[in-house]
């Protein structure tokens, strides 16, 4: 009897060890739970990339690949990424990427600096918080209605030293209006839905122990 206790004791820590190393495994990842706009937590605002303390300049160039993007413009820095993340993700990384846009949209439109702040770089968050004031000081508000988000989709990857960035294309279709103190539109119409494509590049320094990527340029595609 005491030999079997033993290899149940054996049996019961090799399942515990399975199941932490799962557990670990799935940390940071996304779970298909997460909650929508209102409960957006700012810890995962976008994408977390565990950070290790060196890149492998010798490993393949398609080290962990989504086969999808082998042989494609994106390949090297995904590859780099990779290196110092082996779970990334690039759909990982969209899926975080549009939520932060709709995040940022909205809290922009909103006044709300204290959100974006976490989200923006300094030189971004300079020019949003200004164009806020802006708005403030004529007494105007922009009503923003996100109606429908596309699929955002890979612009440009790349590493430089220990840097990663990713450049992101957002093709929305949005309602876009400005109203005085009044409550009388200044610009845009209610009824007229804008198809508005963006292309905005989030960095993340891989060297560092923050997780997360800050939008660090925005630029609008006529």
């Amino acid at each position: 009897m005491e030999g079997f206790q033993f290899v149940d004791v054996i049996l019961l820590a090799m399942v515990a060890g399975f199941l932490i190393l799962r557990l670990r495994s799935s940390l940071g990842r996304r779970t298909g739970h997460e909650q929508g706009q209102d409960g957006f937590d700012q810890s995962d605002n976008v994408v977390n990339l565990p950070a290790r303390n060196s890149l492998d300049p010798d490993a393949p160039a398609a080290l962990d690949v989504d086969p999808a993007y082998i042989g494609t413009p994106f390949e090297e820095g995904l590859a780099q990424i990779t290196l110092s993340d082996p779970n990334f993700s690039v759909e990982d990384f969209l899926f975080g990427a549009g939520r932060a846009f709709e995040m940022i949209v909205i809290a922009y439109a909103n006044h709300d600096t204290d959100t974006l702040r976490p989200l923006l770089s300094d030189d971004v968050y300079s020019n949003f918080a200004a164009a806020v004031q802006d708005r403030e000081d004529r007494d105007e508000v922009l009503q923003t209605e996100l109606v429908v988000i596309k699929p955002s989709k890979l612009e440009e990857v790349s590493v430089q030293n220990r840097t990663a960035t990713i450049a992101v294309r957002f093709e929305s279709d949005q309602v876009n209006v400005i109203k005085d103190a009044e409550g009388a539109i200044v610009d845009g119409d209610p009824k007229q839905v804008e198809n508005v494509t963006d292309i905005w590049t989030f960095e993340r320094n891989l060297a560092n122990a923050d997780l997360n990527w800050q939008l660090v340029a925005t630029r609008s595609v006529d």
